[in-house]
């Protein structure tokens, strides 16, 4: 029985050759384990025959060097430190967290590369949108200093983001031989690993400029496939530098790619809509509503008379009595060719001597205009028509009639709103100094060197149309993402969670964030999620409130208890506005969790090397720094559950017990989980958590003061809790 956590992220090599080995089993071999071997003792483990699979997959294999393919030195490598599995955990931080109870965000300080390793089992598959604004590899930037070849000792001294030298990042100069390669090693790593934990509808957004952009497509098309390209987005920065030799660089680019087409043929492009909410001026005419449209004419090339002249007919007005008609009063032949309005027109003087006015197409450079609708569907239309003017100047427009629901009084004006769906645009403008601006507002100083504009990143989150989706950033700088998230979320009332990944990169004792108390990036990310939280808690949340009663008096629910904040006079004697707040409480705090090795010590027992016999002569395998919280949220990563639900803590006789996302009895929802790390737990304990029947059940070794002991709790579950899956660290 296999009652180990085995502490560690999965091997997805092993997990690779498990399922050639289910669709090829004749192509799996043994092969010497050099690592495991010593010369007294040789250990083998599984190898793939590639010579024998080729045969199998014949002729579809590329063999040789005729084959398109991006590549560089390192590559090889890189997918290797992907799929390697790392003996590393986050460690909670509440007192550095904000809401920790509550709270579903999360901030992670340490590598990406083995962050992304570590969510690998919490978030496979649950990730919905995916933003980074990695280095650019400008030569005066920095990138990870990944290190492919480093020794297990020289891992377990490196104590998880820094070097000897105590160094993670790296000046790239293009001096270095490896300029590209190892800026390629880099983004490849790690966007194999997020591709896993986005949503089969899922998508990722990647700002970069002109650098590497051509690489890091090259990159994209491998890792998500160069069908799942949705195009690149180009940010003009609208910045000012001006570059005397070459081309001015006020631009930079975001590739998009979703993670898949879905099975059922639903493509993501149909989400990467933004809505677009318009104001119109609403007027009434016995008792409907309308808004007007533009007029029926055009100012472009085709609008003259000259190149249509079948739509010059004349709209004869009569400003007293508002009554109009369409009569064709002009010289159609004449029409395509002249562009005097005193020949080609002939007023008809029984409707001019009538009070009616000649409305004619304005002038098109020069030339006579025309309508864009034919006489015909003017006069089918004649009822949504309506003439606009004054001074003897007119001119016909199309009213849209709206339902009066959708209809409110706004500053004494009547208001119709209207949200619609509109295709992303190619070209964005946000300017970049507005980034900074953005963060000098909540932070003084100018700490933090080009965030990233806020309203991009609102306007990325919101093509997505989704209120409800797990947000990534795991090069995350100052924490815009995780502004724009709780931003939208107090603005739509959404349930949208972040998790921002940095490095704690040390600031430069001489900057000015150094001296403004920031020690580490991740200080300025932390500081800003505070302070952007308190600003969304203070301002006005007049927005968040919805009418009630509509402008007839209806209301479009029965909702009697709904708190009227604020009431509206909708004149010309109809019944006041009552206004009610829907708004919620937005979620503006993060668990904080800070990379480290992990919780065991160096000696550790995995399953294969566990046995009952030897449980009484082992020592404590878990490092004597660590919590019971530490612990939890180990076993949590281990058993692949997210690290944002709520949990609480009790004493069942003298022992702490840990619920972890507590579960209804009522509506027979078990617990996700419940853990006790105390020494020597007493049965009465154990078959008080058996009789919960959780999912999970977790101790730790020493929780039993004999193997006899420990066997007896299995028991109690077998008795108890046979579905409850048990297990030690």
């Amino acid at each position: 029985m296999n009652n180990k956590l085995p502490l560690q992220t999965p091997n997805l090599t092993s997990q690779n050759i498990d399922k050639i080995a289910a669709l090829f089993p004749n192509c799996i071999t043994e092969m010497l384990d050099e690592e495991k071997s010593t010369p007294d003792h040789k250990v083998y483990k599984r190898g793939i025959n590639f010579e024998l699979l080729k045969q199998m997959l014949s002729p579809d294999v590329v063999d040789g060097d005729e084959a398109y393919e991006f590549t560089w030195v390192g590559k090889k490598a890189s997918i290797v430190e992907a799929n390697k599995p790392i003996r590393k955990t986050l460690r909670p931080c509440p007192a550095e967290s904000k809401n920790w109870d509550d709270t579903e965000n999360l901030y992670i300080e340490g590598d990406n590369l083995e962050v992304l390793k570590l969510l690998q089992e919490s978030y496979l598959g649950k990730v919905k949108m995916i933003y980074i604004d990695p280095p650019y590899n400008t030569g005066n930037d920095f990138i990870y200093a990944d290190d492919f070849m480093r020794s297990q000792d020289e891992e377990n001294r490196q104590m998880g983001m820094y070097d000897e030298d105590e160094n993670r990042l790296f000046k790239n100069n293009d001096s270095n031989g490896r300029f590209h390669s190892d800026w390629c090693s880099m983004m490849y790593s790690r966007l194999m690993l997020a591709r896993n934990l986005l949503t089969d509808d899922g998508v990722i957004f990647i700002s970069i400029d002109d650098n590497e952009q051509v690489n890091l497509s090259k990159i994209c098309d491998e890792v998500f496939g160069a069908g799942n390209r949705i195009g690149p987005i180009i940010q003009n920065k609208q910045n000012a530098k001006n570059d005397t030799v070459n081309i001015q660089k006020n631009h930079e680019f975001i590739l998009v790619y979703r993670k898949s087409t879905l099975q059922d043929g639903t493509n993501i492009k149909a989400t990467l809509k933004r809505s677009v909410t318009v104001y119109r001026d609403v007027f009434e005419e016995n008792g409907r509503f309308f808004y007007l449209n533009d007029p029926i004419t055009t100012r472009g090339e085709g609008g003259t008379l000259n190149a249509r002249p079948n739509l010059g007919y004349t709209i004869y007005y009569n400003p007293a009595t508002k009554d109009f008609k369409a009569e064709m009063d002009y010289d159609v032949e004449l029409a395509k060719k002249c562009n005097n309005e005193e020949e080609v027109y002939s007023p008809i003087q029984t409707l001019m001597c009538s009070g009616y006015v000649a409305v004619r197409p304005p002038h098109v450079r020069g030339k006579l205009g025309c309508w864009t609708w034919s006489i015909d569907k003017f006069r089918t239309e004649k009822d949504n028509i309506i003439i606009t003017g004054k001074n003897g100047s007119f001119t016909a427009r199309k009213r849209t009639f709206v339902d009066g629901t959708s209809v409110q009084k706004k500053d004494g004006k009547l208001v119709y709103t209207s949200t619609t769906d509109a295709n992303s645009r190619s070209i964005l403008d946000f300017s970049t100094n507005e980034g900074t601006n953005e963060l000098n507002s909540l932070i003084d100083g100018n700490i933090f060197n080009n965030p990233k504009n806020l309203e991009m990143l609102k306007y990325f989150i919101e093509l997505v149309r989704d209120s409800n989706m797990i947000i990534l950033d795991f090069f995350s700088g100052s924490a815009t993402t995780a502004h724009a998230v709780m931003q939208l979320n107090a603005k739509d009332n959404g349930h949208r969670k972040f998790i921002m990944v940095q490095l704690p990169e040390p600031c430069d004792e001489k900057s000015a964030a150094y001296k403004a108390g920031y020690k580490t990036i991740c200080d300025i990310g932390k500081e800003r999620i505070r302070r952007a939280g308190e600003k969304i808690k203070q301002e006005d949340d007049c927005w968040k409130c919805v009418p009630l009663n509509r402008m007839d008096g209806s209301k479009p629910g029965d909702d009697t208890t709904a708190k009227i904040v604020k009431t509206i006079d909708a004149g010309d004697g109809k019944p006041p506005i009552e206004m009610v707040d829907i708004s919620k409480n937005p979620d503006v705090g993060f668990r904080v969790f800070k990379l480290d090795d992990t919780n065991m010590k160096d000696v550790y027992y995995s399953a294969e090397e566990y046995s009952q016999t030897n449980l009484e002569d082992l020592e404590s395998n878990i490092k004597e720094d660590r919590t019971d919280l530490d612990l939890l949220f180990g076993c949590l990563l281990d058993w692949g559950l997210p690290l944002s639900m709520p949990y609480r803590s009790e004493k069942i006789g003298n022992c702490t017990v840990h619920t972890y996302a507590p579960g209804d009895a009522a509506l027979n929802v078990p617990d996700a989980l419940i853990a006790c790390f105390d020494s020597n737990v007493p049965e009465n304990v154990i078959k008080e958590i058996a009789k919960r029947k959780p999912r999970r059940a977790v101790f730790r070794d020493s929780s039993f003061a004999s193997s006899p002991e420990k066997i007896n709790v299995f028991e109690i579950f077998k008795l108890y809790a046979q579905d409850t899956d048990v297990k030690v660290i």
